[in-house]
């Protein structure tokens, strides 16, 4: 079993500081995700946790164990930790089972056992067919659970993954995902995984890390960050969404963009703010409906399962995406009507405010 604590970490080059005052707890089992763009920080986080960094101040425990400080460092072959990297990392003068033995053989583990635990860890990544081959004659999908496996063989109790989807093409990063977060389960092990996607952020985590420039701007579950982000730099990140500038007046925010057209608002908030509005949660019709915001038809993009709306209201272009079949209900030049099923109001610093708006 592995925790790892995280005590106000920070980490500087010189007078660079890529992360500041990182301090969090990971608990056993728990699948966390460090998710922001390039060079926010993420991977000296992960580089830390692995011991391959030292913090520049802070420290970071291990279970019970103190495994970085300012007076201690336990080198990362004496953390129980297994890694997994963006490039596969497979030696390629070595078949698939030699890969996976490597670590328990510099053990001078018996060789029974080795072939034992290579066995077991091949069945997990669904590659037994495979141990004679080389990785030349591998697809990229199989020499990233060659590496999987690799990291697993020694059963470590924390498992590092540094982008290790990045290299596959978009079907391919779509099933590994679903294998390597029922690997986890099944494991029962403690996953940190660092991505600037997304949307493999959201499908495998139990809670998210959102960084921006060495900060944690937010954590939490999939569902309280895409629904509830603390500020604009996260709503934007996390998800589509579009931002109209507006103010309050008389419980409805007016939008001057879109000809003075308004939207319901109690919230505490007065004065000049910003509606982020996600296109997916916006209700298009033809018949008007009291409260919705009134444009012209664009364009539309069929994209098979979403029907990818622009819709001009006043002097602003607002995006809609909506079920495919309404592709052939709505013509360029149509009027339509747009409803939020939501929104989220900042204030003029970008913060969230209190209140969930929400028309029904």
């Amino acid at each position: 079993m592995s925790t790892v604590r995280i005590n106000h970490i920070t980490k500087a080059f010189g007078e660079n500081v890529v992360l500041k005052e990182f301090n969090e707890t990971f608990d056993h089992g728990e699948f966390v995700t460090l998710l922001g763009p390039s060079g926010c920080g993420k991977t000296t986080m992960l580089r830390i946790i692995a011991g391959f960094e030292h913090p520049t101040e802070g420290e970071l425990y291990i279970d019970d164990t103190l495994v970085s400080s300012n007076r201690a460092f336990v080198p990362p072959e004496k953390r129980n930790v297994g890694m997994v990297f963006q490039s596969y990392a497979v030696w390629p003068h070595m078949n698939v089972f030699n890969n996976v033995a490597y670590p328990l053989s510099i053990k001078r583990i018996p060789k029974a056992k080795i072939a034992e635990e290579v066995d077991r860890v091949l069945s997990i990544v669904h590659l037994n067919q495979y141990s004679e081959r080389f990785p030349n004659q591998l697809s990229g999908g199989q020499q990233q659970r060659v590496a999987l496996a690799r990291a697993l063989v020694a059963a470590p109790g924390l498992l590092l993954l540094d982008e290790p989807l990045s290299n596959l093409d978009a079907k391919l990063r779509e099933s590994m995902r679903f294998e390597i977060k029922e690997i986890q389960r099944n494991l029962n092990i403690t996953v940190v995984y660092v991505t600037h996607d997304q949307t493999e952020a959201m499908a495998m985590s139990d809670r998210i890390f959102l960084i921006n420039r060495g900060v944690v701007q937010q954590s939490g579950t999939p569902e309280e960050i895409y629904n509830r982000p603390v500020n604009q730099f996260v709503a934007d990140f996390l998800g589509k969404v579009q931002f109209f500038k507006g103010t309050t007046e008389n419980g409805m925010i007016r939008f001057a963009e879109m000809e003075g057209q308004t939207l319901p608002y109690d919230g505490p908030k007065t004065g000049n703010v910003e509606a982020a509005i996600r296109p997916e949660r916006i209700r298009i019709a033809k018949e008007e409906t009291p409260g919705a915001l009134k444009g012209t038809m664009e364009q539309s993009y069929y994209l098979g399962d979403v029907n990818d709306v622009r819709v001009r209201v006043g002097q602003t272009t607002v995006r809609v995406i909506a079920d495919a079949w309404t592709y052939n209900e709505f013509q360029t030049g149509d009027t339509v009507y747009l409803t939020p099923v939501d929104f989220l109001v900042f204030d003029d610093e970008g913060s969230l405010q209190e209140q969930l708006q929400i028309n029904t």
